[in-house]
């Protein structure tokens, strides 16, 4: 029998509600597997009692990255971890869009602003500031040059948290094409959806948001999957990731680009795409069965 930890985070206010990892628990241990939510940060779990933990809600991690990637570190040691430990530590941080665009991968353009560099602003068009290790939105506000005082005391306040701050041009197209995610899993493609405009013009960086709103199914055209296997094969070391899930918007070329390439712990919108559990199961008990 398969020992598999499927690791979430404590609830707490700011933390949204997984909804699939009760129906998870249900079908791996209907397949067969000892299978239970373990939370990252419990003090005292055994994580080598496990065949494998895969990182599943963990949503809390990016405001506590560096202590997130040492749990990552020690878990892989004990047992297998999906994804690596290495994975997680290069995903977590939202720089690595600069080495995916290094490697020819189109992505949505971005500047980095870590504390004490210049807080130089575009001077023209909508922009977003959020910070380079987030999730949720959290963080995120969109903006105009009118705006930039607003701007800047969210910069100065992420600077003095920690954060390093990330500043996008706000891609016009989410407004009417939304927002793709493209979901992968043991390796190939298992489902697509599509979500509208997660920042609302206006809405203040420390409000929460909603970070999937009017999410539906979708089909990803050919060039939207060719992307998104460019990002996934430019992952360093080409590692073996079990699930993946790429974020793609339109350009103003009309073209898709990648706006996230989520590697840690990305929400697979399975209470949507309930036929997908079957595969979701059989993967991570293969994966299991692999450790």
């Amino acid at each position: 029998m398969a020992r598999i930890a499927l690791v979430t985070c404590r609830p707490g206010d700011e933390v949204a509600e997984d909804r699939d990892l009760p129906e998870l628990v249900r079908a791996l241990e209907a397949a067969g597997a000892e299978a239970s939510a373990v939370v990252w940060d419990h003090d005292g779990v055994d994580w080598g009692r496990f065949d494998l933990a895969v990182i599943r809600s963990t949503w809390d991690y990016s405001w506590r990255a560096a202590e997130f990637t040492a749990w990552a570190e020690r878990c892989g040691k004990a047992t297998r971890l999906a994804n690596p430990a290495d994975v997680v530590r290069w995903n977590a941080d939202k720089r690595y869009l600069g080495e995916l665009a290094a490697a020819g991968v189109p992505v949505v353009e971005t500047r980095y602003i870590a504390a004490g560099d210049p807080l130089g602003l575009p001077s023209d068009g909508e922009f977003v500031v959020k910070p380079t290790s987030g999730a949720g939105a959290r963080f995120a506000a969109r903006y105009t040059p009118d705006e930039h005082d607003t701007a800047v005391r969210q910069l100065r306040r992420m600077h003095a948290e920690g954060f390093t701050a990330m500043v996008q041009p706000y891609v016009r197209s989410i407004d009417t094409a939304g927002e793709r995610a493209l979901q992968f899993f043991g390796g190939s493609l298992l489902h697509a959806s599509r979500k509208g405009a997660v920042l609302a013009p206006g809405t203040a960086y420390d409000a929460r948001k909603v970070p999937h709103p009017g999410l539906t199914s979708w089909t990803p055209t050919a060039a939207e999957l060719a992307v998104a296997e460019r990002a996934l094969a430019a992952v360093p070391g080409a590692p073996e990731l079990l699930y993946a899930r790429v974020d793609l918007v339109d350009g103003d070329d009309g073209r898709p680009r990648v706006m996230e390439l989520e590697l840690v712990e990305p929400n697979l919108f399975l209470s949507l795409h309930t036929e997908s559990v079957p595969r979701v199961v059989d993967a991570i008990l293969k994966a299991a069965e692999a450790g």
